[in-house]
C-alpha cells in the first residue's frame, strides 16, 4: 500500500478506488488521475495479470496516460482507467460486469468507463444495466460503438506523418512495417495499410489472429519474440505496454516506431531518450492512439450523430506534425514535445496563462 501511495503522490493521482465481489469473481481497480479538465474518461481493462501490484501498475499508468491523450487532443476530460484481474477469454460473465457497474456508479460520474482490451461493446451492455457511467455503447442502443475503428485511422495518420518526417514522402506504397499485435486495432490497422501499399510482418499471442490476418492480408507472421529484430521502415506497437525497454531497443531495426499501444515507453525519459539517440522517430502514443477517445467524446459525450460512416478523428495527424516542429524547434526528443502540448492544454483548459502552442 505505501508503494502504491508513493506512485500516485509521484504522479498526481487523485484517487484509486478497489474493487471486489466474490460472488461475481471480481477484483478491480479503478485509477483516477485528473478531473482537472472533466470527468475522468477511460475504458476497462480485462487482463489477467501475474499479481495485484501488477494490475495497480497498469491502471495508474494508464490513467495517467488517458489525461494526456485527452489534453493533447484538446477534449474537455479528464483521465482515468479500470482494470479487471481475470482472464478475458474464460472469466468474463455478465454478473462481473454488472458488479463492476455498481462500483463505477458509486463514485456518481468522477469516472465514465469503456471499451478496452479484454473487453467489448457486448461487456459495455452489461455494465450500463447498472450504471449510466458507460461509453462506447452499440449504435443500436444510440451509443458510439466500437472505437476501434478510429483508433486505427488514427495511427495511420500519424504513421503518414512520421513517413513525411523521416522521408518527405505522402505514400506507404513499398513500405515495410512490423505490428505487433492484429487484435481489434491492429488488424483493421492491417487492412489500412495494406490498402496503401505497404508490406506487413506480423505476431500476435494469441495464433488466430495471425491467421485471420494472414488469410485476409497475406501478411508475413513471426514468432512474438521475433518481432523487434525484424528490418523494416515502421514498427507499431498494437498490443500491451512497456514494450519499448532495455532489452527491446537495442533490437530495433527500423526508423519510426508509431502504433496503437498504450505506454509503449517502459520509462518514458530513458527510454523515450534511448530512442531518440538511436535516430529513430517516436510517435508518442498518446498523441497517434486518440482516435477511439475522440470518437466517444464527440459521439457519447457531446452528442455528435452516430449514423455519419465515413466519420474519422481530426487533428491526430496536425497534432503529430505540431509534436515533430516542437521537438525540431526546441531541440528535445518527441514525447517531451508531446507531453509539453497536453500541459499547455490542461494549463489552458485551468485559466493559467501559457505560451502560444
Amino acid at each position: 500500500m505505501a508503494e502504491v501511495l508513493s506512485n500516485m503522490a509521484r504522479h498526481n493521482h487523485e484517487e484509486v478506488i478497489f474493487v471486489q465481489n466474490k460472488d461475481a469473481n471480481l477484483r478491480a481497480i479503478i485509477g483516477i488521475h485528473s478531473t482537472v479538465l472533466g470527468p475522468a474518461l477511460g475504458g476497462l481493462r480485462v487482463w489477467n495479470y501475474e499479481c495485484e501490484e501488477d494490475a495497480i501498475d497498469d491502471a495508474l499508468r494508464l490513467a495517467e496516460g488517458m489525461t494526456y491523450k485527452a489534453a493533447a487532443a484538446g477534449l474537455k476530460v479528464g483521465g482515468g482507467k479500470a482494470v479487471i484481474i481475470a482472464d478475458p477469454r474464460r472469466d468474463k460473465t455478465p454478473e462481473m460486469f454488472r458488479a463492476m457497474g455498481r462500483a463505477i456508479e458509486k463514485l456518481n460520474g468522477r469516472y465514465i468507463t469503456a471499451e478496452d482490451v479484454g473487453t467489448s461493446v457486448e461487456d459495455m451492455k452489461y455494465l450500463r444495466e447498472t450504471t449510466k457511467y458507460v461509453a462506447g455503447m452499440d449504435m443500436n442502443d444510440g451509443g458510439s460503438g466500437d472505437p476501434s475503428p478510429t483508433t486505427a485511422n488514427g495511427v495511420f495518420e500519424s504513421i503518414q506523418a512520421c513517413v513525411e518526417e523521416v522521408w518527405g514522402r505522402d505514400s506507404l506504397d513499398g513500405l515495410k512495417v512490423a505490428l505487433q499485435g492484429v487484435g481489434h486495432v491492429g488488424y483493421l490497422l492491417c487492412r489500412k495499410l495494406k490498402n496503401a501499399g505497404a508490406a506487413l510482418v506480423v505476431s500476435d499471442l494469441y495464433p488466430p489472429n495471425v491467421e485471420k490476418a494472414r488469410t485476409d492480408f497475406g501478411v508475413e507472421a513471426v514468432a512474438p519474440n521475433e518481432i523487434y529484430e525484424q528490418e523494416v521502415d515502421v514498427f507499431a506497437p498494437c498490443a500491451l505496454g512497456a514494450v519499448i525497454n532495455d532489452k527491446t531497443i537495442p533490437r530495433l531495426r527500423c526508423r519510426i516506431v508509431a502504433g496503437s499501444a498504450n505506454n509503449q515507453l517502459k520509462d518514458v525519459e530513458k527510454h523515450g531518450r534511448a530512442l531518440d539517440e538511436k535516430g529513430i522517430l517516436y510517435a508518442p502514443d498518446f498523441v497517434a492512439n486518440a482516435g477511439g477517445l475522440i470518437n466517444i467524446y464527440y459521439r457519447d459525450i457531446q452528442g455528435m450523430p452516430c449514423d455519419e460512416e465515413a466519420w474519422s478523428p481530426t487533428g491526430i495527424y496536425e497534432n503529430m506534425k505540431k509534436v515533430f516542429e516542437t521537438s525540431k524547434c526546441d531541440n528535445i526528443p518527441t514525447f517531451e514535445a508531446a507531453n509539453r502540448l497536453a500541459m499547455s492544454r490542461i494549463a489552458k483548459g485551468c485559466g493559467n496563462e501559457v505560451a502560444a502552442e
